[in-house]
């Protein structure tokens, strides 16, 4: 899938889909609960309720950079606690290639937050060594977001997911940590949008007066909107995820700004009494 943006061209790379797993991350989010919003389907949800998410990432092309947004969960990492998650052997980066954009074509990464499901392919095995994937490319991560994870992982899944996925990029010299409202190119700024994670941060992309905005794990899903107060199980601040959506939804609507989130595909954002909907955008089109 693809859309574009004034001259920015953005791509999704799928690494996998899902379809239910309410109560693990949405346990609100019940098939009765949904039913209850026909606006879902069948975009977002099947007819009987069922969310449909993924993991991907998205290539930005603007006239001067090739940027990766996010890398999912990568292959060989183990110590994940959602046991899939594991030892995955997937033809990602050759799916990457063959759509010409090998890893060394790549000149920045940018991770909206540091979670397992966003890092994964930051690095690849070789020789038994964790290295960047993306050889010639700077590793954008927000100062507060990686200076949590760096001082206060605990759970051993975080743990795991810090030394194969993040460590080795600083150890290599290729992170630059930025400020949570950092300008990263004449297109591209971030905004700090936390609550999901302490530095969690949403990509602003203008372009010939088009935008877009590359919300990450603000939402995980667009029922989100409709129930602002429907938090992640792994929100790390479930108030300030609320307030953060509130806030953010209430920038970008009605405002024809394309939406792509972290798990859901592009649409926009519209105005719903005191919450809001999501109106789908196909592929292959533009802002």
């Amino acid at each position: 899938m693809h859309w574009t943006v004034g001259r920015v061209r953005i791509t999704k790379f799928t690494e996998l889909e899902t379809v239910g797993g309410t109560r693990f991350i949405l346990p609100q989010a019940t098939p009765e609960a949904i039913r209850a919003l026909p606006w879902l389907a069948p975009d977002f949800t099947t007819g009987d309720g069922k969310l449909k998410m993924s993991i991907h990432s998205l290539v930005l092309e603007t006239p001067t950079r090739r940027i990766v947004v996010d890398t999912g969960l990568g292959n060989d990492k183990q110590g994940r606690s959602v046991p899939v998650w594991n030892d995955r052997t997937t033809p990602f980066l050759e799916t990457m290639s063959t759509a010409g954009f090998p890893p060394e074509s790549i000149d920045l990464v940018i991770c909206t937050h540091l979670h397992v499901d966003h890092v994964g392919w930051n690095t690849r095995l070789v020789d038994g060594r964790w290295v960047p994937t993306f050889p010639n490319a700077r590793y954008i991560f927000g100062r507060t977001e990686y200076e949590h994870w760096r001082d206060h992982s605990e759970a051993a899944d975080e743990i795991a997911t810090f030394a194969d996925s993040v460590q080795p990029i600083v150890d290599a010299g290729r992170a630059e940590l930025v400020a949570s409202d950092a300008v990263i190119s004449d297109e591209i700024t971030l905004i700090p949008t936390p609550g999901h994670s302490p530095g969690h941060v949403s990509l602003h992309i203008r372009s010939d007066g088009a935008e877009a905005l590359l919300s990450g794990d603000v939402a995980h899903h667009p029922c989100q909107m409709a129930h602002l107060d429907w938090s992640s199980t792994v929100d790390s601040d479930a108030a300030q995820a609320i307030a953060t959506r509130q806030a953010l939804f209430s920038r970008f609507a009605e405002t024809g700004t394309l939406v792509i989130g972290g798990h859901f595909n592009a649409g926009h954002i519209r105005r719903d009494g005191a919450a809001f909907r999501f109106q789908a955008v196909p592929g292959s089109g533009s802002a």
